[in-house]
C-alpha cells in the first residue's frame, strides 16, 4: 500500500507526499545492482552478488508531488529464490531486469514475472521489464522488439537501459513514478459507494505500456 508522507505547499495547493517500495528482480549478473547504484548516486561500479537483498533510498521533489523511493535490489542467485517473495511483498513497483546479451536471463525474466502474477493482482503493481546492458549490443541476443512484444502483451512498462553508459537509467525509474502518480489521481477522481469522492492510497489500478 503506497504510504502518503506528509502534504507540502505550491503554488497550486497542497502538494502530497508519497513512499513506494520497488522491488529489483532478475537473474544474477544481469546488473541490478548497478542499475540502482546509478540511480541512486549517479555513478557507475561493477558490484559483487548480492546476498539476500540490498537496500537504496531516493527521494523525488517534483511538481505534483515529492516521492519517495524504497529500492530493494534482491539477490539473483537460485539458491535465494525460495525467500524472495518476502523483500517484494507489499511492494508497488517492480523493475524485472535481464541482460539483452544473455538470452537465458530474458526467460528467466519471465518466471520472475509469473512469480509476481502468483503474488499481486495483475491491476496491484507497476511492472517493468528492463533490458540492460545496452553498451554489450554487439553481443546482443535478445532483440529490442521481441521483448517489446512481449511487454506489450502483459501490459507492462518496458525500456532498455545502460547501467554502465547511464542510458535510460533514470528514464525508466522515472515511467515507473509517473505511472504510480497517475494511479493515484485516478483514485482521487473515483467516486466512493456512497457518491463523494474519496481518496485511496494505493496506488490505482490502471497498467500501461511505457514508450
Amino acid at each position: 500500500m503506497a504510504q502518503m508522507v506528509t502534504s507540502g505547499v505550491s503554488p497550486e495547493g497542497p502538494r502530497p507526499s508519497y513512499m513506494y517500495k520497488v522491488v529489483l528482480l532478475g537473474s544474477m549478473s544481469v546488473g541490478k545492482s548497478s542499475l540502482a547504484y546509478r540511480y541512486v548516486r549517479n555513478d557507475f561500479r561493477e558490484l559483487l552478488p548480492t546476498v539476500g537483498c540490498s537496500f537504496f533510498t531516493q527521494a523525488l521533489d517534483l511538481d505534483e508531488a515529492t516521492v519517495k523511493f524504497e529500492i530493494w535490489d534482491t539477490a539473483g542467485q537460485e539458491k535465494y529464490h525460495s525467500v524472495c517473495h518476502l523483500y517484494y511483498r507489499d511492494a508497488q513497483a517492480a523493475l524485472i531486469v535481464y541482460d539483452i546479451a544473455n538470452k537465458q536471463t530474458f526467460s528467466r525474466a519471465k518466471l520472475w514475472l509469473e512469480e509476481l502474477e502468483k503474488r499481486f493482482l495483475l491491476d496491484e503493481i507497476v511492472i517493468a521489464l528492463v533490458g540492460n546492458k545496452t553498451d554489450l549490443a554487439a553481443e546482443r541476443e535478445v532483440t529490442t522488439e521481441e521483448a517489446e512484444e512481449f511487454a506489450q502483451t502483459k501490459g507492462l512498462l518496458f525500456m532498455e537501459t545502460s547501467a554502465k553508459s547511464n542510458y535510460q537509467v533514470n528514464d525508466v525509474f522515472m515511467a515507473v513514478v509517473q505511472q504510480l502518480l497517475r494511479r493515484e489521481k485516478e483514485k482521487v477522481s473515483k467516486p466512493s459507494p456512497h457518491g463523494r469522492s474519496t481518496v485511496d492510497l494505493r496506488a490505482s489500478r490502471t497498467r500501461l505500456r511505457c514508450c
